[in-house]
């Protein structure tokens, strides 16, 4: 090779040693029209110098040609690197965004349903509230219908309505001619500890209770002598048991010391007994001694005020204010007859208007139910063919007599 180069250097120098031919590399100058032929003798060297340029101008071409593919692969590659990038750039990019639309959709979404879901229960809520206000006032006004129907009364002067109690009393009479204290009792103590033991409780539980109290204690005497626990054990179906016990120990006692075993036939002496008030007194001597008195109980202080006779709430002042409508004589059976409609009709909850025969009288008319079938159930005792309060009625009695108290169960 480098022999080779060398020849080639010579015999360019004896041509025309031209830069532009040999050195260069570059094609021979072309020869202008009209330019003369170069001398014979140059033949030679021309055609050497023109292999050399050709074989140089190949090379070079062919260096070109090497050179020339690698300048745009390079910007290719770094284009391409350049686009890569600027993708993965943009990938990243829309990844951050979706993640922080992912980071902020789930934050929203809740909220979205937590406001959904307040709609959704304040609508619920408003919707309930309108069904309960539509509920209330249908009951409201299916509670205030039976009052409509009731009829307007003008005030009343006391003679108008003493007149009208008197004929109340006078209706009650025709529509309980058995009308009696419900209570059994053979003589004046019993009925005086049956009325003792009637405090917070019902009369057919008190007469279902002393049988078999007095079988054991049949006297003030026996009674005072009994072992406390004994006797709380006897009374215990009728509640109260304990007070009831020191009472009952105590007015024995009483009786047997300071009235020779025997009932006393005064208020005065029978309100000093422990356990004894006015209505207990009043029912021992109306009953017992047939002394007229007015037993205010719950049933009777309701329908004096329902009728119009009082406005107290206090027993006595009740009791005082019913003594100055009816003569002395009807106080007794007065009593007897309004607690028996009471218990059977004029209820506490829920009267019985529409099967009341008193109805016309009654200016609380429309408190109960004024329907006359729906009333006719609410009847109770005897007016509802159900066993009375007595185990021992009066043989004038309609109803049937109570039961006895089942006795207990033996364990197991």
């Amino acid at each position: 090779m480098g022999e080779q180069r060398s020849g080639r250097t010579s015999n360019s120098d004896k041509s025309n040693k031209s830069p532009s031919g040999v050195t260069s590399g570059r094609k021979p100058a072309v020869r202008k029209p009209g330019a003369s032929r170069p001398a014979a003798q140059d033949t030679t060297a021309q055609t050497s110098v023109k292999k050399t340029s050709v074989g140089r101008t190949s090379a070079g071409k062919k260096a070109a040609v090497n050179e020339t593919p690698e300048k745009p692969a390079a910007a290719t590659k770094a284009a391409a690197k350049k686009a890569v990038t600027k993708k993965a750039t943009a990938k990243k990019a829309a990844a951050k965004k979706a993640t922080v639309a992912a980071e902020q959709a789930p934050a929203k979404k809740p909220a979205a349903k937590k406001t959904a879901t307040a709609k959704t229960a304040t609508a619920k809520t408003a919707t309930a509230k309108k069904t309960t206000a539509k509920k209330t006032a249908a009951k409201t006004a299916t509670a205030k219908a039976p009052a409509k129907k009731a009829p307007a009364r003008k005030p009343e002067s006391h003679a108008a309505m003493v007149r009208r109690a008197r004929r109340i009393n006078r209706e009650l009479a025709e529509l309980y001619p058995y009308a009696h204290p419900e209570l059994d009792f053979t003589n004046p103590f019993e009925l005086l500890v049956a009325t003792v033991l009637s405090a917070q409780t019902t009369d057919l539980r008190v007469n279902q209770t002393t049988p078999r109290l007095f079988a054991v204690c049949p006297t003030p005497e026996d009674m005072a002598a009994m072992d406390p626990e004994r006797l709380e054990e006897l009374i215990r179906p009728t509640g109260f048991f304990r007070a009831k016990t020191k009472s009952l120990l105590g007015l024995s006692a009483a009786l047997r010391d300071r009235f020779g075993g025997e009932v006393p036939g005064r208020l005065e002496d029978l309100v000093t007994l422990p356990g004894v008030g006015r209505k207990t007194a009043n029912v021992v001597l109306g009953n017992a001694f047939g002394v007229p008195g007015i037993t205010v109980d719950t049933h009777f202080g309701r329908l004096a005020r329902r009728f119009g006779w009082t406005t107290a709430e206090d027993a006595e002042k009740v009791e005082a204010d019913v003594a100055e409508i009816f003569p002395k004589s009807e106080w007794t059976m007065l009593s007897h007859r309004v607690v028996f409609h009471g218990r059977r009709v004029c209820h506490s909850r829920k009267p019985a208007c529409g099967a009341c025969p008193i109805a016309p009288l009654c200016p609380a008319y429309g408190e109960g139910e004024t329907d006359p079938e729906k009333a006719k159930k609410l009847l109770k005792y005897e007016l509802g063919g159900q066993p009375g309060q007595r185990l021992k009625p009066p043989a004038d009695y309609p109803g049937q007599p109570a039961p006895p108290m089942a006795p207990p169960v033996a364990a197991s």
